[in-house]
């Protein structure tokens, strides 16, 4: 259980490195409801289930993160980056326009991981002198599992091999 003790242990935290991964987070979520819309409008339910569990994995990392935010008197944000919108946006496009529809959607599940990773990347190599070692060790813990959920993605789509 976070604690304010067990929060301010080390030092403070730059709110705004943290709210970017709450945003690729957001993103990740958006990214797979839009999935799970496809999937449902193309005959692919057996997919949704996992896509929910990434769902709920990231409103988890978001809940880990905000009280970081909070406690420097700042708010968790609930936006999306502009390129994860328009990453959703292509999804639908693709998915709609070519042959195989369950290597299509699994191909853009995939870049949205790689994008996700990338961002985590990101915050832990730019940031180290703006974050606690908890927000740093809770960030490469997430990354990690974030990595294998990234692993289930493409063993799903090299399922998809033909």
């Amino acid at each position: 259980m976070i604690t304010k003790n067990n929060i301010m242990e080390n030092n403070i935290n730059n709110p705004e490195i943290i709210n970017d991964i709450i945003k690729i987070n957001n993103d990740r979520i958006e990214g797979y409801k839009k999935a799970i819309d496809l999937a449902t409008s193309h005959g692919l339910d057996k997919l949704i289930p996992t896509f929910q569990k990434f769902i709920g994995q990231s409103e988890e990392f978001i809940a880990e993160l905000t009280p970081y935010v909070e406690l420097e008197g700042k708010e968790a944000t609930d936006s999306t980056m502009l390129s994860g919108k328009l990453f959703r946006a292509w999804m639908g496009i693709k998915v709609n326009i070519t042959g195989d529809d369950e290597r299509s959607l699994l191909e853009t599940c995939e870049q949205g991981e790689d994008a996700f990773k990338s961002t985590y990347q990101t915050a832990l190599a730019e940031g180290s002198e703006e974050l606690s070692q908890n927000v740093h060790s809770l960030i490469n813990t997430q990354l990690s599992k974030q990595l294998e959920a990234h692993n289930i993605i493409k063993m799903l789509r090299d399922s998809k091999t033909i």
